[in-house]
């Protein structure tokens, strides 16, 4: 089992990276697919089930096909780029993709929202057809959005989630077990053996050029977040909140005896300063989705900002031990929101941001384990259940104590030895069985919960 820590850590742009990104892609995967066939087509239409149609319109799905029909990407996402080009195909009706003729494709008429049962292989269901002429489809192909903006064919999906055909890695854990006995029989760190494996792939020159993209990247994304003021778009009227929290704090910093709790707050400040970004359209990296996209990052601020001892030149170690543990939990488990609800997206995050916390504070491959476990055996059973089906409330605020239960998880875990009673593996196989059992209403399909006891206007 091998997932990059740039398949974990993607960047991309708001506020979904299963209703956004990962549609996008599917789109660029379906214009390869017409590449690559004998014949051509006139025409192209898209069908969206399951949680991509019942929560589509809030994370901005409807957009994300289009814009990835049209040719832009998410990982070179250019606001003013993505507006011409959607004022393009509603004015022209039309998509002309590179390699391709025009092609017809009417939002109105061509991208379809399935409210009917999702399709058979996950939540997020996407069809997408090629056309003849006379509106006959010709070829078609169905991809699922399965989290963290990962997308898969059904032929993909049906063949296993072990897809990876690259070259074998030097430590292939599937387990957590595995992975801390690695570990500690060859006397190496969990990031160490990370990025060996990684290094199997990639030289060390492009690893680390690209590690440092994304830290750059979350960084820059919490500083935006901290600074800009306004209301959020679709319709809740959600003001953002992080700026005015940091500037508070600021204004706070010279007081005699601030409250120990404070620390909280700039946790929290850093969190939604992220996810206040994603929910309007920005730039933001996967960690490992959108949706928990504060969680990690806002973890590794408040290292670098608050404790002692800590260095830009560890984040790297940070990053390849989350990416190590988000890994694991995707393999094993998921990290959809639409598949096992929020305990998949925040719940994965915090364990990812207590293992990479518990590691650049000096802990042992044991206690990084063990802070992955506490901090996700502590979102067990959380729901999805977005207001309108906007990644805002809960998701924002949520972000914030996730990042809290991380750095309290880092904290108990450093405090042991490493023995302790629940193993990570059986907490990350405790929540794909919850998420198994869990209603649809509460895996983003904005069915229940918060989604229909708040007002929506």
């Amino acid at each position: 089992m091998f997932l990059s820590v740039f398949d974990m850590f993607k960047v991309g742009v708001g506020p979904s990276s299963s209703h956004t990104i990962g549609p996008m892609v599917a789109a660029a995967r379906f214009l390869d697919h017409l590449r690559a066939q004998p014949f051509s087509v006139a025409g192209v239409r898209a069908s969206l089930h399951g949680s991509l149609a019942f929560t589509g319109v809030g994370h901005a799905t409807d957009r994300a096909v289009i814009l990835g029909l049209a040719g832009i990407r998410s990982d070179a996402y250019d606001a003013d780029a993505a507006e011409a080009a959607l004022a393009a195909v509603n004015a022209t009706h039309s998509i002309t993709p590179d390699g391709l003729p025009v092609l017809r494709f009417h939002p109105r008429d061509d991208l379809i929202f399935d409210y009917g049962p999702a399709l058979p292989g996950h939540a997020n269901g996407l069809i997408f057809k090629g056309l003849d002429a006379e509106g006959d489809t010709v070829t078609q192909v169905t991809y699922y959005s399965v989290g963290g903006g990962f997308v898969l064919t059904d032929g993909e999906l049906a063949a296993g989630k072990d897809t990876d055909d690259g070259p074998p890695v030097p430590w292939p854990f599937r387990t957590a077990a595995q992975m801390v006995d690695m570990a500690e029989g060859a006397g190496k760190t969990i990031a160490q053996l990370k990025r060996e494996n990684e290094l199997s792939r990639r030289s060390g020159k492009d690893l680390d050029a690209g590690l440092q993209r994304i830290w750059a990247v979350m960084s820059a994304c919490i500083d935006r977040g901290l600074t800009t003021e306004g209301t959020l778009p679709g319709g809740l009227k959600v003001r953002r909140r992080a700026k005015g929290i940091h500037d508070a704090l600021l204004a706070e910093r010279g007081l005699n005896q601030p409250a120990p709790h404070t620390i909280n707050d700039w946790m929290s400040a850093y969190a939604m300063a992220v996810n206040e970004e994603n929910a309007a359209g920005g730039q933001v990296v996967t960690a490992p989705t959108n949706g928990a996209a504060g969680v990690v990052p806002a973890t590794i601020r408040y290292w670098l900002d608050h404790v002692p001892g800590a260095a830009v030149s560890r984040v790297p170690d940070f990053l390849l031990t989350a990416a190590a543990i988000g890994g694991l939990i995707k393999f094993n488990a998921s990290i959809s929101g639409a598949e096992c609800g929020c305990q998949a997206e925040v719940g994965s995050a915090a364990a990812m941001a207590a293992a990479g916390l518990c590691a650049v504070l000096g802990g042992s491959p044991a206690q990084i384990e063990n802070a992955a476990e506490i901090a996700l055996e502590h979102h067990l059973g959380m729901t999805c259940d977005p207001v309108r089906g906007l990644v805002q409330v809960p998701c924002i605020e949520r972000n914030g104590l996730g990042c809290i239960k991380a750095v309290s998880a880092a904290s108990l875990a450093l405090r042991g030895d490493g023995v302790h009673l629940v193993p990570l593996d059986a907490a990350i196989e405790t929540m794909r069985q919850t998420g198994v059992d869990m209603s649809e209403k509460y895996k983003e399909t904005s069915l229940g919960g918060l989604a229909v006891n708040v007002p929506n206007c």
